[in-house]
């Protein structure tokens, strides 16, 4: 298998991260450091840390930001970014999908967003791509962004809008409405039968029942759903 090669650098690429998920962070930071084009420049597991962790560091050429941080949202990160790294691009990587989300980070400053479908190592090889004036965004973001900038032919028609098509709340059982909150909340599949108090073989049947009501194949696609049509508690 042929290796990959990178181009000269007068100095690496300095990355920060901004994550709170031990397990992806692992998995990102391990990703980071078979880079040699690439090093890391900090990082920071809640928004506090991050925030500090802003206005202590030298400046990163990228700061990667996870927007479900345990003390706030990562929006308020790229938001300071902006101010006190003013000359580094902000890549998201998270597992939300929805437009609320999408639309709030882009108008914050990030110029990139990557869900967490993706592996780290893929997230840190769209690193490149950032760096050298590109936007790495996953093929279902960048379609939402398309059609929200679509607008309709000044001659055409206006139609008053439609509730959307989708599951129903009766859809799911009980049961079923805790493993996709547990999901929702990040939990791996064995965290989620320990905690609900089943076996994993259980969990992953409530698991391919909710995708088949949802019409989903994936987490990230269960949690956008779930959300779009308000199938999650609040707590």
């Amino acid at each position: 298998m042929p290796t990959e090669s990178f181009p000269p650098l007068a100095s690496p690429i300095r990355v920060a991260l901004i994550e709170d998920d031990p397990r992806f962070s692992a998995a990102f930071l391990e990703a980071l450091s078979s880079a040699p084009d690439m090093r890391t420049a900090g990082v920071a597991t809640t928004l506090q840390n991050g925030l500090a962790l802003l206005q202590s560091a030298p400046p990163a050429d990228i700061l990667v930001v996870d927007l479900g941080l345990p003390d706030g949202s990562g929006i308020d990160a790229i938001r300071a970014a902006r101010v006190a790294w003013p000359r580094c691009d902000v890549m998201v990587a998270t597992v939300f999908g929805d437009e609320s989300h999408v639309m709030q980070s882009i108008a914050a400053g990030a110029t990139g967003y990557l869900l967490k479908d993706s592996s780290a190592a893929h997230i840190v090889r769209e690193l490149r791509s950032l760096h050298q004036g590109g936007s790495p965004i996953s093929p279902v973001i960048a379609r939402q962004v398309l059609s929200r900038l679509q607008t309709p032919p000044a001659d055409m028609p206006v139609q008053a809008p439609q509730a959307p098509a989708g599951p129903k709340p009766s859809a799911l059982s009980p049961r079923e409405y805790e493993v996709l909150n547990e999901i929702t909340r990040g939990f791996s599949h064995d965290e989620i039968a320990q905690r609900i108090g089943v076996s994993r073989h259980t969990l992953l049947t409530y698991v391919r029942r909710i995708y088949v009501k949802l019409d989903v194949h994936s987490k990230v696609e269960a949690i956008n759903v779930a959300r779009q049509h308000g199938l999650l508690r609040d707590d």
